[in-house]
């Protein structure tokens, strides 16, 4: 099996290069090579390299950006998308994809399943609901990813943030209004593995049906309970000294404005998942946990 892998050297893209990498043959590219910026130049690659799986892991993902930057961002995470949902077809390879939480505008009062409408409430939201869309009019064999607040020991992101503050601060002021599932690269990676081998196996027995899937740590939290866990779990691991002790200050949204709205309840069922390919991924803190200490063992070495 040859798989392409896009976004090699990103939290999820570089945790995947090693997930896939026993399942067949891995070709990993980054934006120097598959620039999703300029999809006109993404077929050639695609069908030089004739992958039985690619799995698109690259994305503008700056959200704050993306609202003045709206063009670029769904130019990446919408048209990009189509033409590579096209060529998977044209190929007959199974195309895997990864969307988010921002898909919803996060006023229900429950977990979203998938058949729920989504309704984004900034550009970031709009362009990956435009991957989303793209997919779906090309049609072919693909499962569509939805995920939520990714985090990981490498990478620009909530915990190496946070981390980072902690160890410099005295307090910080955190969001306690917006809830969601943190959820880890290296979990998404493993999972991403064990849905290309269910689907392989299906698409072989030629009873594979495409569909969109939530993907996310069982369990929810705030941002500020997400801040207080990494505290904890900082301190208890050695990569704070025990007598560190920051405040950590719960705010509102409104409190706390940014130039992209985001969504207060970013919760995701995972029950298709987990009927259709038996996965269902830990509770996050116990990823968390596992986190801190790749961090602290990288650190130590």
């Amino acid at each position: 099996m040859v798989l392409l892998l896009t976004a090699r050297t990103g939290q999820v893209g570089a945790q995947l290069a090693a997930a896939l990498a026993p399942l067949g043959t891995v070709i990993a590219l980054d934006r120097s090579k598959f620039d999703l910026s300029r999809p006109d130049g993404l077929p050639s690659v695609i069908r030089d390299i004739a992958p039985d799986v690619i799995v698109n892991a690259a994305a503008y993902t700056a959200v704050d950006d993306a609202e003045r930057e709206e063009e670029l961002a769904t130019v990446v995470n919408g048209t990009a998308v189509g033409v590579i949902a096209e060529e998977a077809h044209r190929a007959g390879a199974l195309l895997v994809h990864y969307s988010t939480d921002y898909v919803f505008d996060g006023r229900k009062d429950a977990p979203y399943h998938e058949d729920d409408p989504p309704c984004p409430v900034n550009a970031y939201g709009r362009s990956k609901l435009a991957g989303e869309t793209a997919i779906r009019e090309v049609g072919g064999q693909h499962v569509i990813l939805r995920t939520s607040w990714v985090y990981g020991a490498r990478g620009r992101n909530f915990l190496r943030t946070i981390l980072g503050l902690l160890r410099e601060r005295d307090e910080l002021r955190i969001v306690a209004d917006q809830v969601g599932a943190p959820t880890r690269a290296t979990e998404i990676a493993e999972a991403t593995a064990a849905i290309v081998t269910a689907a392989d196996r299906e698409r072989l027995e030629e009873r594979f049906a495409p569909g969109l899937f939530h993907l996310t740590s069982a369990g929810a939290t705030s941002w500020h309970g997400f801040a207080a866990q990494i505290l904890d779990g900082a301190r208890e691991c050695g990569l704070l000294p025990v007598e560190r002790a920051p405040r950590l200050v719960p705010v509102t949204t409104q409190e706390y404005p940014r130039p992209a709205a985001r969504p207060k309840n970013s919760r995701l069922a995972g029950d298709l998942l987990k009927q259709r390919f038996g996965l269902a991924l830990p509770p996050w803190q116990e990823c968390l946990s596992r986190c801190l200490e790749e961090i602290r063992t990288a650190e130590a070495a």
